[in-house]
């Protein structure tokens, strides 16, 4: 930090509150308004080109990642930590997921599953327009209210779906990649792979950026750029 302020003192000096202060820092907040650029300008006595050229981290926003599990035991150590993550860093969280699963989460995280919003997957995923809206207006909601992350858990139902249904929802899958890639937002879409199909559960390394496992977090070599993902056959 330049003048070597903490960032509460950053924030006294501008007069920007702390947790503006560290959304910037973390590139999870870009779009600035004129009087903040010019607030910790004048604080930090730099030009407003200076934070906007090269003063300020370049954002770091959605990240997409799927999560392919065998077993119950799994889906819960690797979601159940990534949920408790999202909750001690006070960002507003989201789990939409079977009613097995939310017990499972609930079990993992005893009392602090207050902190999480969880939704039974099978009244959420009806359409894939539905079930986009309901993600949008969530993290809308979230932002305007003062969240500075959003964390989601995501998990369609795929099985009894023709095949134009799942080529439907494959493509919903790929367009989450442009409707919220300005959007200071973390996805984990799980596949639960004793009951989705093989060719199912492969398609998501072209739908997700990144995916999530026992090793940890890793790119997916297959992505496919969504936008043209969308148009292909």
């Amino acid at each position: 930090m330049r003048r070597g302020w903490s960032r509460e003192a950053l924030a006294f000096h501008a007069e920007v509150s702390w947790s503006a202060i560290a959304q910037i820092e973390s590139g999870r907040r870009t779009n600035l308004r004129p009087s903040t650029l010019t607030a910790l300008s004048r604080a930090l006595e730099v030009s407003i080109d200076y934070l906007v050229d090269g003063g300020l981290s370049r954002p770091t926003m959605l990240k997409h990642l799927a999560f392919r599990y065998g077993t119950d035991d799994q889906f819960q150590s690797i979601v159940g930590p990534y949920l408790a993550e999202g909750i001690a860093r006070s960002e507003a969280t989201l789990a939409v997921t079977s009613a097995a699963n939310i017990e499972l989460l609930r079990k993992y995280l005893g009392k602090n599953a207050r902190g999480v919003e969880f939704v039974d997957a099978s009244t959420w995923y009806s359409t894939p327009v539905a079930a986009l809206n309901a993600y949008k207006a969530f993290a809308d909601a979230k932002l305007r209210a003062g969240a500075h992350w959003v964390r989601l858990v995501g998990q369609p139902a795929w099985t009894e779906r023709s095949d134009d249904q799942v080529r439907l929802w494959t493509r919903y899958e790929s367009l989450l990649n442009l409707v919220f890639s300005a959007s200071p937002l973390t996805a984990v879409c799980a596949y639960d792979e004793r009951s989705v199909a093989p060719e199912i559960v492969a398609q998501a390394h072209l739908t997700h950026p990144h995916t999530v496992g026992d090793a940890g977090t890793s790119r997916s070599p297959e992505y496919a750029d969504p936008g043209r993902f969308s148009l292909e056959p």
